[in-house]
């Protein structure tokens, strides 16, 4: 999954700082029978853990009405609770408040309808805190049918990814549909490509979304699999393809430039448009493949695409070189030399900076007046935010959501960001 992740981006990624390496050290460590307590709820009764997870999965969420960081938590774990809760997971909140009204405030506004309970005690008092190790609030623990901890944490979006891959393995999806490997012409050569399709009945047809990976990527990947299974059994088709010089498309790295890039996703979108079956077509790119998405709108018109999604849009490219700085490598923009030696043993060639340092990229992009989804990561150094936000000035009918504290690889929870995409086009599209 990390190597996936790191061939989809513009630049090599480098782990992103983990809360938890300074806060949660003293947690639970899995494998760990959690201990059992009796503790009161807002009104006063006495609940016992053992009683109220009964054998399920159960996210012990520990937190305090007073605790800033917990309050712009909740809406997070409240929507976990929404997503798992039907699933069979026990949600369990344990307060360290110690005045019950300011308590029961917090609680009764933002509606947490599963059972908190507390001792009314500071944490550092708090008999629980200490069976725990909880030092640092927010912190969640998970434990499995029989109590004990799967994972102990102080990041929200860890959980969620975590509990996302336990209900897989416990609810697996039934994946209905056809998965097709086709060829089509690009600007070097072949491009390989993978058409998911869902079930359809005799002349029935289906919106279709084409997903553009970034610098040095591939079809291939947890990202852009997430998606196009999401979309299938949503009644929406895909197509994940390889651009020139990736994957097990024709065509040479050194040779590949952002304008013939443009060229390859044109091919493709002529491919789908002449399938019978497709009645609307969308473009998702992640990174450099949001650039080309984002470009490729551009140029074919709004009428051409029913929706657009930009995965950390990487227009900060144009920038790099224009400094004389890709990835590491430094070079003098003005008089490039024929290659440039990367990670991988990959070479960028003269052409794909010569074609960079002057790209119309928010020009062109700024063609297309549809609707269209920006996703972007407060933690991405890679590319900042800042180039997201700007696609979302340019389009007046885009939406803008930044996940905070997310990576340019989203690897904080793939699966939220994932959601947020096929949420939206689903919406669009159907």
């Amino acid at each position: 999954m990390l190597l996936a992740l790191t061939a989809s981006t513009l630049y090599a990624q480098f782990p992103a700082n983990d809360a938890d390496a300074k806060y949660a050290t003293e947690l639970l460590k899995p494998g760990v029978t959690a201990p059992d307590f009796k503790l009161k709820d807002i009104a006063g009764k006495t609940q016992k853990l053992s009683k109220l997870i009964k054998g399920k999965y159960t996210v012990i969420d520990f937190w305090a009405s007073w605790c800033p960081d917990c309050r712009k938590d909740i809406p997070n774990v409240l929507r976990m609770y929404q997503k798992f809760a039907p699933q069979g997971v026990q949600f369990v909140g344990v307060s360290f408040d110690t005045e019950v009204e300011k308590w029961k405030a917090v609680v009764d506004k933002y509606g947490l309808n599963y059972p908190q309970v507390s001792e009314l005690k500071k944490m550092r008092e708090s008999e629980v805190a200490s069976a725990y190790g909880v030092k640092w609030i927010p912190s969640m623990v998970l434990l499995d049918k029989e109590g004990k901890v799967m994972l102990s944490t102080v990041l929200s979006d860890k959980m969620e990814r975590t509990l996302t891959e336990v209900m897989a393995k416990e609810h697996p999806a039934e994946k209905k549909g056809t998965s097709q490997r086709v060829q089509i012409d690009g600007s070097k050569g072949q491009l390989a490509a993978i058409i998911q399709k869902p079930e359809l009945a005799q002349g029935q047809r289906c919106p279709m979304v084409m997903l553009c990976h970034g610098f040095s990527g591939r079809k291939d990947g947890p990202m852009f699999e997430i998606i196009a299974d999401s979309l299938s059994a949503h009644g929406i088709a895909s197509i994940r393809f390889d651009f020139n010089g990736h994957g097990e498309s024709e065509g040479d790295f050194v040779e590949m430039t952002v304008p013939n890039e443009v060229e390859d996703a044109k091919h493709v979108y002529e491919y789908v448009r002449d399938l019978r079956y497709v009645s609307d077509v969308a473009i998702v790119g992640h990174s450099q493949g949001g650039v080309v998405a984002g470009m490729t709108a551009g140029e074919l018109g709004t009428d051409a695409f029913r929706a657009v999604v930009l995965m950390a849009p990487a227009a900060v490219l144009r920038d790099d070189a224009i400094r004389g700085s890709t990835m590491g490598a430094t070079y003098d923009p003005l008089d490039p030399p024929e290659y440039v030696s990367l990670f991988g043993n990959l070479k960028l060639g003269r052409e794909y900076i010569k074609t960079a340092f002057s790209l119309p990229i928010y020009e062109t992009s700024a063609k297309y007046q549809g609707p269209a989804l920006i996703v972007h990561g407060t933690a991405d150094r890679v590319v900042p935010y800042t180039y997201g936000e700007r696609y979302h000035q340019i389009w007046p009918k885009s939406e803008l959501v930044i996940l905070d504290a997310y990576d340019h690889g989203f690897g904080q929870n793939i699966y939220r960001a994932d959601e947020v995409v096929s949420d939206f086009l689903i919406k669009t599209l159907k």
